[in-house]
């Protein structure tokens, strides 16, 4: 288990107003309408969530950068958990072609409205309950997902990326350092049920027996 800066790119690009997030709306109805991970959150209003998810080619040098770390080559399977429209399996197969990547999400709507060239490769599917074989991938991904879980679900979901995963793990999580840390995380997040310093991850995946890297996201 080891921590991996594979994120901070894309996290970093992305300004926010934290005080903004709280003062211009009701954050428990956005929040309450957030968690339904339906049309409002990927192609809603931005306050619910992404405010119109689209490709863009953002996840291409976050898959060039896994693919490269962890030695994946085609014939390779990568399972993507929480996977939304299918952008990061989309390019994972761009970058490495032979490389079987597939995705699942909780949300019916995102898999309805997969991009066409990723449609055929993802499924609904929970993080809680993975329906696949032992041993079955090369790689397992959860970035920015497991921490939208209730903390007995989180332990249920780590559990099954170690399940499934023959070696290779790594998962992104919310996370904070110092009090300011917390605070623009509460201001900011809208589907979180899990926040916790690194070192209280770090606990979790070991009560769990998860072996894998992690990332954390912190918003300073």
């Amino acid at each position: 288990m080891a921590f991996k800066d594979f994120i901070s790119g894309i996290h970093n690009a992305t300004k926010r107003n934290y005080i903004q997030r709280v003062v211009e709306h009701d954050k428990a109805e956005c929040a309450t309408v957030s968690k339904r991970f339906d049309k409002d959150y990927f192609d809603g209003d931005r306050k619910y969530g992404y405010g119109g998810y689209k490709y863009d080619g953002r996840w291409v040098a976050f898959a060039e950068k896994l693919i490269a770390h962890y030695g994946l080559k085609p014939g390779d399977k990568v399972l993507d958990i929480g996977c939304g429209k299918g952008f990061l399996v989309h390019d994972f197969r761009k970058v490495l072609p032979g490389l079987e990547a597939y995705g699942i999400d909780v949300s019916t709507y995102a898999i309805e409205n997969a991009m066409p060239e990723a449609k055929p490769f993802v499924q609904v599917g929970d993080a809680v309950k993975l329906d696949f074989p032992d041993k079955e991938f090369d790689l397992v991904i959860a970035i920015n997902t497991i921490h939208n879980l209730r903390i007995y679900d989180l332990y249920k979901a780590l559990r099954e990326i170690e399940r499934v995963g023959k070696k290779n793990k790594f998962i992104v999580m919310d996370s904070y350092r110092n009090e300011q840390e917390k605070v623009n995380l509460m201001y900011w997040q809208i589907t979180c049920e899990c926040f916790f310093t690194p070192q209280e991850w770090e606990f979790i995946f070991e009560q769990t027996g998860y072996t894998g890297d992690y990332d954390c996201v912190c918003f300073s």
